[in-house]
């Protein structure tokens, strides 16, 4: 059931988008160019990133120690930006699934899922609006590609949600490949992460990815956060059947990357590994998973499949999935099923989609 709706999905929604730059998204460092283009003094990029992200304000004018003038300039170019989410959907195990707006207007959007577990309470956020990459068991990946998200977009994915006091964890598992959104990305965990922004340890956040070669080291590098791997299947030619981007990247070059790295500390290494009935659960698939795997410090994610339209693939059973994960952890590799949430809602991994909001 949909618990919040402000706004119906029209064609009016592009007018929501107020064509003034975002301040939101912008790290001290850019709000110091445009506080410079304003003739402001550079402490104010500062005492702007302060209100911002320490104080949660959504108006200029709510910035008290900038003078009037330095607010009246402001004004004039910027705004503080982000959106509310136009719809809330909760799911039956509590779940939910939020809907914002973009510059797409009426054809766009993104989606959030927070999932409650426990002691932990997990924001999942979307770097895109759709995805370049087509992976064919996605329902994202079959939106295709509407736009980039900015960094300030992704932002207000975590700072607008009920649940924002409460999280414990953020995974970049939504929408979009993030690697293919880097900068932005990279902004985003540079906000999330900082003493100026909202100062979470990197501990706290996944980013996931089918493994864009020419970034991995730039993300390796200049972030702390730990790295997931959507593998799905051990064998180059298999996985190119589903995952087009095999083809440029394949996973048997990904891996040779990543061995370059070291994975015994804090930092987590883990692949994502979803499971179809008979076609990679098999036990030759297994070896061979950990014969790629071999000497990696990693887990891996067992994810049952969400079936989708027009895709020939259906879910494993609970025998081969389990005949699975007994196989990796009988040899030394940490495996673990995911448990799947938020289903009802197609909240759930593989199932995030504009259209689904525009069904609603």
């Amino acid at each position: 059931m949909i618990r919040q709706q402000i706004y119906k999905f029209t064609d009016k929604i592009p007018y929501l988008w107020n064509m003034k730059e975002w301040l939101l998204g912008k790290t001290p460092d850019q709000l110091r160019r445009i506080t410079a283009t304003q003739d402001l003094p550079s402490y104010s990029a500062d005492q702007i990133a302060r209100w911002i992200y320490g104080k949660g304000v959504r108006d200029i004018w709510q910035m008290t120690d900038l003078s009037k003038t330095a607010r009246e300039k402001l004004a004039e170019n910027y705004q503080v930006g982000g959106f509310d989410p136009l719809q809330v959907q909760v799911s039956s195990d509590g779940t939910r699934k939020y809907f914002f707006p973009t510059s797409a207007g009426a054809r766009g959007g993104v989606e959030a899922v927070m999932i409650p577990e426990g002691e932990r309470t997990t924001l999942c956020v979307s770097s895109q609006s759709g995805c370049k990459l087509g992976c064919t068991f996605c329902m994202t990946g079959r939106m295709g590609f509407l736009e980039n998200l900015t960094a300030g977009q992704i932002v207000e994915q975590f700072l607008r949600i009920e649940e924002r006091e409460h999280l414990t964890n953020i995974v970049y598992m939504g929408m979009g490949e993030p690697l293919d959104n880097w900068d932005q990305v990279l902004c985003s965990l540079r906000i999330l992460t900082s003493d100026w922004g909202f100062a979470w340890s990197p501990r706290r956040i996944t980013v996931s990815t089918s493994g864009i070669l020419p970034v991995l080291d730039d993300f390796m590098e200049k972030t702390q956060v730990h790295l997931a791997i959507s593998l799905h299947n051990p064998f180059d030619a298999e996985r190119e059947q589903i995952m087009p981007v095999q083809k440029v990247y394949p996973v048997s070059k990904v891996i040779q990357k990543i061995r370059q790295y070291d994975f015994s500390g804090q930092r987590r290494l883990s692949f994502e590994y979803i499971l179809f009935d008979g076609w990679n659960d098999t036990l030759r698939h297994a070896a061979a998973l950990l014969q790629l795997l071999r000497g990696l410090e990693c887990r891996v994610n067992l994810i049952r499949f969400h079936a989708i339209p027009d895709f020939p693939m259906r879910p494993s059973g609970e025998e081969a999935v389990n005949a699975f994960m007994t196989r990796l952890n009988k040899a030394g590799l940490t495996a673990t099923v995911r448990a799947s949430r938020g289903q009802d809602i197609l909240a759930a991994c593989g199932l995030l989609s504009v259209q689904n909001n525009k069904k609603s």
